[in-house]
Formats: C-alpha cells, structure tokens, sequence
C-alpha cells in the first residue's frame, strides 16, 4: 500500500530538500526531502503535490503513525517467530537448519487462532529428545569417534565397545584400503613424501566417512565396486552394522542372524557382497559413528579433523606398553618378525635384524602422548589416553569412564559383552590373531613369559621416554621379569582434557 515516491524539486538554497510551513503551526518549518514516504494518490492525493509542495497536516500524522505500525509489526514478527521468520527467508543458521521443515510444517498445521508458544520454544532452544533419524542426518549432534591405535595394541577389543552399541556406527580398519592403494610395500620402506600422501588421503576418507559418504571408499576397494556392490571390504564381518537387515541382504531367522553377528566368516558367507549404497543408509540410521585405525601414527595428524566444527570428533589413544606390543606381533605377523623369533630362540641378535619395527612404534607414541599430555587448546574435550592393561584389569569401569567421556549412555548389551569376553576361554576362537575372546588380566602382561631378557632390555633402552611418561616399570634382570606377581604397570590416571 505504502510506496517510496521521489519529488523533484527546482533548483533551491536547501541542498538536500524542501522547506515547507506546518499547517498546524505556522511558526514551524517541515523538511521535505526525495526519501520523505508518501501516500499513493489514489488513497491521499492531497499528499501528492510537487508544484505547490503544500499537504495536509493530517495526512503527515496518518503517514507517521502507518509507519510505526509496520515497524512494529514486523518488529513483534521477528521477535516471537524468528525461526519460522529465518527458514522462510533461507537466513536459518546451522543450529536451526535441519528444523526448518519441522518448524514451518507445525506452523501450517496449527489450527486457526492457535498459540505460537510451542515455536517459541523451539526457536529459544533445540528439541529435547529429537528422533534419531533427525539426528542422524544433523552432524552438529552426532559424536564421531576416532580409536587411534597401533598393530597389536588391544585396538580390536576396545573398537567392540562400540560396536556392540545399537546406536552406533562401527567401521573396522577402512584406512586398509587407502595404504593398500597408494602404499603397497612394507611400512619401513616408506619415505616421508609417501607418508604424507598416505595421511592426507586419509584425513579426506575419515572425513566422508564420518559423513556416511561411504562411496569415498570404493575410490580406493580393489577390484573396484561394480554397481556399488563388493566382497572386498577389509575386515566386513568385524562391524555389527554390515552384517545387519538391511544391509545383510540374505532371509535369515533368529539363529543364523546371532551367528552372522558372532562370527566374521559367517557374515560374509551368507551376506554375500556388500551394498555400498545400504551401508550408507545404516550409517545415517544411526546416532554416532566409530573407526578404528592403526595408520595414523600421531594425534597432531589428525588436528584439522579435530578443529572441524561440523565433525564433533572424539579421540581415544590407545596405549600398550611396546614390549607387549613386540611379544604380540612376533606371534602374530610369523615371517614378517621372523628375525625377532631367531633372537629369541638363540639368544644372539641377528645383525640385520630391523630394530625399525619397534623403535617406530616408540617415537609415535612418544610425540603423540607427549601432545596430549601438553594439553594443547585445540584437544580440550576431544582427547583421552586409555592404557590398555588398565582396560585389561578393570574392563567395566574403564569402558564407563571412557563413555563418560565420549558423553554417550553404556549400553547394557556393550556390558554384557565385556562379562562374556573378558573371563578367559579355553577353546580354539581364543587362541586365533584377531579374536577378543580371553581372559583379559592375564593377557595383560603375558608378554613377559614369551619374551627372552636381551629383547626386553634392548625394548627399554629403545623406548625409555615413552616407558617412564606411560608408567611401565622397567626390569634387569630375569627373575624380576617372570615373576608376574609383581605388576610392571604403575598406578596412573589418565584424565581426559574438558
């Protein structure tokens, strides 16, 4: 109704405009200008005057107080409904924007005459128990978790604390993939150039994969996936999700699907090939996301995903006292640590025996733990050392502590499988590389029967740094060493940064 008309005036003494006499009072003079708001003359055509420049005083008065009535409206508009005001306009920030449909879908359903308190409320805070569908597609509420490991640190059992969570999204080693495809030969040929190249394309598939752009993966799958689909997937069977409906495809009752879930094999023998397309909807399905990884060597590597806003990503290192770490891949990787096992078995150091293989994993630890124990800003609340032996002893309480901090409820299911897999077990499943089944305490310093005294002396001059900041008691001689009596693991807290 109101429009901004310009006036065109001759030439006069007032530069910016037009002097005119108040009706009212006649002693007072009115400045007209070209941005003075009038009436279209169809409504007050006594205001549209340029050769006489004369209005009606109650004309000026009607124009003032249409003016403030607008102000006021649009004023109370924004005031009471912003969010409705800003989703509208597309101006909604990141806190509000995946509740845009919600906010104006509940505005055009409420009855006429209704009150607008309930978008009030939503617009002053965010909901109090959205849908986990929401959620799952709002990366601001999802807590992504990064278990930053080495090779035979304990990293597979505390990566089944998520995985055995409903709520949460495990994916089992995915950067095997990218080393696979940019890094095929062994880890201590590798140059620097190589390593960065690795960490960056690394730092890209985490970030896609914390997203549910699980896609980013076939990228690097080898064959590559065909229609989305593979049998290639490193480690499949290790992540609940993957061998769940939908994304196991296969008709399978009660039974079949606890067998499927409990053991890798039968996951991918009966799921057949992985639907790249249905993990990503699992993902979206669920509240949080997990990854465990033993190819990120330090936490400073991973800092631009942690000072990511949108990522909301937690950090657990992982820590083993690296004698254990070595007693534990000598078992486990027979030809690549068969130098190691000659060692043991003649007492006499073989001379080109690669000491690289332990000292790596030492100076890692120590730069990345020595980081997070200097408490940097960019870690505050999104870093935590977890020692394994102490995981190994007090399994309960440390997982509690650890979902403390990741802010997450324990599960009664992550609970139960803790009791069912840290007693011990005497049949074969417990004796093979990658399994979780055992008896916890004991395993914690077994490393010290398998193990001969030069090894372990050679390890602790190796990594002294790293033994006396973890708390790992150092021994000389061969008594000291077998009585396992005598823990060598001492009584540390670890507090998380918040």
């Amino acid at each position: 109704m109101y429009s901004e008309r310009r006036l065109v005036f001759a030439p006069a003494a007032e530069p910016h405009g037009r002097f005119i006499t108040s009706p009212s009072q006649p002693g007072r003079r009115l400045l007209l200008t070209a941005q003075t708001p009038t009436r279209d003359s169809a409504v007050c055509s006594s205001c549209v005057c340029p050769a006489t420049m004369q209005c009606s005083w109650k004309s000026m008065v009607l124009l003032a107080l249409a003016s403030i009535a607008i102000q006021y409206t649009a004023m109370r508009t924004f005031s009471t409904k912003p969010l409705s005001l800003l989703c509208s306009m597309g101006l909604a920030t990141a806190r509000y924007s995946v509740n845009c449909s919600i906010d104006l879908t509940r505005a055009s359903q409420r009855a006429p005459g209704g009150s607008d308190r309930g978008l009030d409320k939503m617009a002053s805070r965010p909901p109090a128990s959205p849908p986990s569908s929401l959620l799952a597609h709002n990366a601001s509420r999802r807590t992504h978790i990064l278990i930053l490991a080495t090779t035979r640190s304990g990293s597979s059992f505390v990566g089944q604390l998520f995985n055995q969570h409903p709520e949460v999204f495990y994916l089992f080693e995915p950067l095997y993939h990218v080393q696979l495809a940019l890094l095929p030969r062994p880890a201590q040929s590798r140059s620097v150039v190589e390593r960065r190249v690795m960490l960056g394309a690394a730092r890209d598939l985490l970030r896609s994969l914390y997203h549910c752009h699980l896609n980013s993966l076939e990228s690097y799958i080898r064959p590559r996936p065909a229609n989305h689909s593979t049998d290639k997937l490193f480690r499949r069977g290790a992540s609940q999700s993957l061998c769940s409906p939908p994304v196991c495809e296969a008709p399978l009752g009660p039974e079949e699907q606890s067998l499927v879930l409990s053991d890798e094999g039968e996951c991918v023998r009966r799921c057949g090939p992985l639907n790249v397309l249905l993990a990503v909807d699992a993902c979206r399905a669920k509240r949080h996301t997990a990854i465990k990884t033993v190819r990120v060597p330090q936490i400073s590597d991973l800092r631009v995903l942690i000072e990511d806003p949108k990522l909301n990503l937690k950090v657990v290192q992982l820590v083993r006292d690296p004698r254990g770490i070595l007693a534990s891949r000598i078992e486990t990787f027979r030809d690549t640590y068969r130098l190691w096992r000659l060692w043991r078995s003649t007492g006499h150091r073989p001379h080109n025996l690669d000491l690289g293989q332990i000292n790596t994993v030492c100076e890692d630890f120590l730069r990345s733990v020595s980081t997070g124990l200097a408490r940097p800003a960019w870690l505050r609340g999104r870093y935590m050392i977890l020692r394994y032996e102490d995981l190994a002893r007090f399994p309960l309480q440390k997982t509690r502590e650890l979902y403390s901090f990741l802010g997450l409820v324990l599960d009664h299911n992550v609970e139960e499988w803790i009791i069912n897999n840290t007693r011990g077990s005497t049949d074969q499943t417990s004796r093979q590389k990658f399994t979780t089944a055992r008896d916890s305490a004991a395993n914690a310093e077994n490393w010290r029967t398998k193990l001969s005294l030069d090894m372990v002396v050679y390890t602790q001059t190796a990594c002294q740094p790293l033994l006396e900041l973890l708390g790992y008691k150092t021994v000389f001689h061969p008594r000291e060493l077998r009585n396992l009596s005598h823990s060598l693991v001492e009584d540390r807290t670890f507090l998380p940064m918040l």
